[in-house]
Parts: structure tokens; C-alpha cells; sequence
């Protein structure tokens, strides 16, 4: 079933009825319009009526791509308010944001050669200041609403990272920090919770940002999963008194340049045999154990295992059901690589603001995904138990 509609505008382009199925669309389509636009402006097209409401103002041409090629529409204009037929998906959120990103870099005078293809490519001509300002007014506004809005509940999962993208500044191009905080509440439900941009990760960054959501309303957090970084653990530990889990996925990387080309494939086998096992204390003494058998070839590890042991570990002493989730950045992984998508089409940044107009708008859209899906990230049975209301707790490793 999918071949055949994934070849049907092939197959229909090759009859000769190709021309009269794109009319045939395109009368429907019309009609769809008319039936609309009559809603709207209460008369029909030329009809002269005392419940009228608003005046048609002609009509601007669109391509609209369908299975049977390309259809040409006329969609009404009207002379108060604007229309837009509700059989076409109204541009999303983040590309917009991403065009605005665009004009603006192309209206500053900073733009290169592959700014202006994409200025091409996304059908933008006759650029305006005007333009700009009113498109960037409108994403500022609903990004700026969802990265302040309140805070309400326990938060007992937080998951932050940061990637880099660049921007000018004082006519220098520099690389920043575009910091992202992912929440999974006492309900099970995973919501991005702020986003941040800095000079780099250290710890007066990570504190002013970790405040900022307990202003607020974050609360109830009881463990924090996060690259290792000194600036975050320190972070951490001052403002939320959580435990802090250092990423798994990211200490193997690590661990595993002390072991040598050859030897990584054994020795990371050999450190999975700790994650294996089902509760903490399993897991530190067979940790404890591997740190050991290492110590005599490889030295360097053994200490880096028995320095890291309580971070990389934090994660066991929380429900079985959870540790999958919870022991490295993983969940937050396929929002960076959108991020990092949609940034590297811009390329450098003309300014913090454009940063935050784009990435926003993508956080947005990532939550609003979340929102409407049926299905808890985490099932209420399982996570219920960590909410401060509830009697029972779960110790925390050193931090």
C-alpha cells in the first residue's frame, strides 16, 4: 500500500488524464476555498448582503504540491484579518523561526552566498525590515511565554545538557552554550523545562540557571543526569540538593581511552557487568571488583573507575523501572541532534536572539509532540512513589 501512493503521482504523470486529475483537484480545492472565505466574510463571492462582515481584497497565487503534481491555487485575500484554506498545513512554528533567522541575517548585511540560496530555496523575495519585525514579534512572543511559564508540581527526574552553536558578537564570531533542561514529573509526563545561553558551562552559569527554574516553581528533583562537568555537579548540589548522575554513555567514552585500542572492546564488557546487576549494592561490589582486576595492568583506569564509581551508580538506587531512562543524556539526545539540525542550516548566528527565536521555537514544538502523546514517558505506579508527598525514599549516593 505504501509503494503504490508513494508512485502514484509517477504513474498518474504518465497517463494523459494527469491534467484533467490536477484539474479535478483543483476545482475541489476552489470550492473548499469559496465555502471558507463565505464563512468568514458572511456572503458569497459578489453577493451583495447586509450580514457581510468583512471585504474580499483579490487574490495571491500559490503552488500546491500533490501526488498528481503541482496544482495552482488562488487564495482570497480579505481587507481585515487574514485567510488561510484549512486543507493546508499553516507553516510550523520552528521553520518559521528558522526564516525569520534567515531575514534577519540577510537584512543586517551579514549574509553569505549560502544564505542567500536558502533565501531562494525557501521562495523569499523583496526581503523587508518591516517584515521581519512582524514575524519576529510573533515567535518571540509564544517562545517567550512557553520558556517563563510556571513551573507546577514535583519534578523528581531532570535531565540538562548543553550543545554549541555560533554567533556574532562585537564583530567576532564566537561559539556559546545553548543550555536545555528536560523534566519528567511526579505524573510521569516529560516536558522540556527551560532553555539558557552562556559563554560556556561553568558553575556561576549552571547556578544562575538552575535558580531560574527553581524561581520558577521547580521542585521535588531528585536526581539530576548530566554530562560530568564540576560546574553542573557544584550547580546541583547548591541549588536543588539532589543527587547528581553522571552520563553513562559519556564516561565509557572516557574510560575507555585508558584502555587502548585493542583492549576497549574487553574492558567495556568487563564494566557492563557492574550496570548489569539489579540493585546498588550488587552493582558497587561487582563494580569494586572489575576496578580491581584492572589495577595491576591498567592503572589509570582502575582509579578512574574508583573515582567516578558513586556518580556513574547513582542512578541504581532509583525503581528498576526507571534505570534505562535515567542512566545517561540519552533522552535528550534526539532534541539536541534537531537542534542541531535546524541550527547548522543558519550557520552563524546574527545575534543571542536569533539563538533563542530558532532553538525556542524547536523546544516548543518537541513539548507540544510530548503533550498529545497517550502514553506516559514513565507509568504512574512506577513513579508515584518518588513524589515528596509519599513516605517512601530512595538514598542518594554521594554526590
Amino acid at each position: 500500500m505504501t509503494d503504490e501512493k508513494m508512485n502514484l503521482r509517477a504513474l498518474v504523470e504518465k497517463t494523459p488524464d494527469a491534467d484533467l486529475l490536477r484539474e479535478m483537484i483543483s476545482f475541489a480545492a476552489q470550492r473548499l476555498r469559496e465555502l471558507e472565505v463565505e464563512d468568514l466574510t458572511g456572503a458569497g463571492y459578489g453577493e451583495k448582503s447586509p450580514g457581510r462582515l468583512i471585504q474580499r481584497n483579490g487574490y495571491r497565487e500559490r503552488d500546491w504540491e500533490t501526488r498528481a503534481g503541482t496544482v495552482e491555487l488562488r487564495i482570497p485575500k480579505l481587507r481585515k484579518g487574514s485567510y488561510f484554506p484549512g486543507f493546508l498545513e499553516p507553516r510550523r512554528m520552528a521553520e518559521k523561526a528558522l526564516t525569520a533567522v534567515v531575514q534577519e541575517a540577510y537584512v543586517q548585511g551579514i549574509s553569505t552566498r549560502s544564505v542567500d540560496d536558502l533565501v531562494q530555496a525557501m521562495g523569499m523575495s523583496g526581503i523587508s525590515k518591516s517584515q521581519v519585525s512582524r514575524l519576529c514579534a510573533e515567535i518571540d512572543e509564544k517562545v517567550k511565554a512557553f520558556l517563563n511559564r510556571p513551573i507546577e508540581g514535583d519534578w523528581p527526574y531532570l535531565w540538562i545538557d548543553a550543545t554549541y552553536v555560533k554567533v556574532r558578537q562585537n564583530g567576532r564570531i564566537v561559539s556559546v552554550a545553548v543550555i536545555i533542561a528536560v523534566g519528567v514529573n511526579s505524573d510521569g509526563r516529560r516536558e522540556i523545562l527551560g532553555m539558557d545561553i552562556g559563554p560556556s558551562e561553568a558553575e556561576t552559569f549552571w547556578t544562575a540557571f538552575l535558580r531560574k527554574l527553581a524561581r520558577r516553581g521547580l521542585r521535588g528533583v531528585k536526581l539530576v543526569i548530566s554530562d560530568a562537568h564540576e560546574g553542573i555537579k557544584a550547580a546541583v548540589a547548591k541549588v536543588l540538593h539532589a543527587t547528581w548522575q553522571r552520563c553513562r554513555v559519556h564516561f565509557m567514552r572516557n574510560a575507555l581511552a585508558y584502555a587502548g585500542k585493542s583492549g576497549r572492546r574487553v574492558v567495556s564488557a568487563f564494566i557492563a557487568t557492574a550496570f548489569a546487576q539489579d540493585d546498588a549494592e550488587a552493582a558497587k561490589g561487582q563494580w569494586r571488583r572489575v576496578a580491581d582486576q584492572l589495577r595491576p595492568k591498567l592503572c589509570k583506569l582502575a582509579s578512574f573507575l574508583d573515582e567516578a564509581e558513586a556518580d556513574v551508580l547513582a542512578y541504581m538506587t532509583f525503581p528498576a523501572a526507571h534505570r534505562a531512562k535515567l542512566h545517561s543524556t540519552n533522552p535528550l539526545e534526539r532534541v539536541n541532534g534537531e537542534i542541531k539540525r535546524r541550527t547548522e542550516v543558519v550557520g552563524i548566528f546574527p545575534n543571542e536572539d536569533a539563538i533563542v527565536r530558532l532553538v525556542g521555537a524547536i523546544l516548543l514544538e518537541q513539548n507540544d509532540e510530548w503533550a498529545v502523546q497517550r502514553a506516559r514517558y514513565m507509568t504512574l505506579e512506577t513513579i508515584a512513589p518518588l513524589s515528596d508527598d509519599h513516605s517512601v525514599s530512595f538514598p542518594a549516593l554521594a554526590g
